[in-house]
């Protein structure tokens, strides 16, 4: 099996994403997102050091990252190759399966799902607080699920729909330059006076990066919610088209807002972080009731998940017209 590293695999995908799917994401310390942020770390470290702590110490820090994992991984594959395809092989097909992450985004969700059914707040509560930076001790399970949903649809676009795009687009350099910037973005990209300057890199890369397969996923979301039973495909459209912008950012709107419309639920509601109120905007349709019954986030579920699953079905046929 010849594997070209500067085009998409189909199999290699197929065959990463029926990983994802079945196995999830496992925790271990020498996973390759792991190793990213611990570089990333070492390397925000070192140029602070130097003073390299504004913009252009942001913008170094990318492209240290890009060399040491989009290059070393392409060097590793490239030596990996004259030794042996099927070598080479296995290491594409497992660099692609751990920047994938459906699995594990349903497998948090569904543990509060879990929690809730027990009548379990303390459970609910903490699994949730796995998911979201906001004040749980607030929460009931009502609003628990609601969290949970909202962190599913909005991982679905970063954590599942853009790692396809990106290697759809451009084979894994460019899958592993999306989790780069993704893991910047999750790392530095906060608009604190430690990171508003030496964050921005990685910030805007992040929000460029997500612009296209956020409006993918909107669009799948649509999709799927015209034909799963208890959705509607014409909220789904309408309130993604016309809340997206009611969450910060350019991108995880469209696809939380499009879950909302879809499930016929409102999400959101009233959100304490650090003891302050921070909203209690509503998102969807007025006339829904607000999310947070038993049948509400494996609804959500079924539909992120059909919306993941075409996605992969559709980025594996692009990339076999690629071969």
């Amino acid at each position: 099996m010849e594997v070209d590293i500067f085009r998409p695999h189909a199999t290699l995908l197929a065959g990463a994403v029926l990983l994802d799917f079945l196995i999830g994401d496992p925790v271990y310390s020498a996973h390759p997102i792991r190793l990213v942020g611990r570089t990333l770390s070492r390397l925000e470290g070192l140029l602070r050091k130097l003073g390299a702590d504004g913009y252009g110490g942001g913008i170094v820090l990318f492209l240290l990252l890009s060399i040491v994992w989009v290059g070393g991984a392409s060097a590793v594959l490239v030596e990996l190759q004259k030794w042996s395809q099927y070598a080479a092989a296995f290491f594409h097909l497992f660099m692609a399966y751990s920047c994938l992450a459906l699995h594990d985004l349903v497998r948090h969700a569904w543990a509060v799902e879990a929690a809730g059914r027990r009548e379990d707040l303390n459970g609910a509560r903490t699994f949730v607080s796995k998911l979201v930076g906001r004040d749980t001790d607030r929460m009931d399970i009502a609003a628990c699920r609601r969290a949970a949903i909202e962190s599913l649809s909005e991982n679905l676009t970063d954590g599942f729909v853009s790692p396809l795009f990106w290697y759809v687009i451009a084979g894994l350099p460019g899958l592993l330059l999306f989790k780069i910037v993704s893991t910047m973005d999750s790392m530095v990209g906060y608009k604190t006076p430690r990171y508003l300057k030496f964050g921005w890199c990685g910030a805007r890369l992040d929000d460029l990066m997500n612009f296209v397969p956020a409006r993918i996923t909107w669009l799948l979301l649509t999709l799927f919610s015209f034909v799963i039973p208890g959705c509607s495909g014409r909220k789904a459209f309408s309130v993604g088209w016309r809340q997206h912008a009611i969450l910060p950012g350019p991108n995880s709107g469209w696809s939380e807002a499009a879950t909302a419309g879809g499930i016929q639920r409102r999400l959101l509601g009233p959100i304490w972080a650090k003891g302050s109120l921070v909203t209690d905007v509503w998102l969807g349709d007025p006339s829904d009731p607000p999310a947070g019954s038993g049948s509400d986030l494996p609804r959500a579920a079924i539909l992120n998940v059909a919306a993941g699953v075409l996605a992969a079905a559709v980025a594996v046929l692009l990339a076999t017209k690629r071969i």
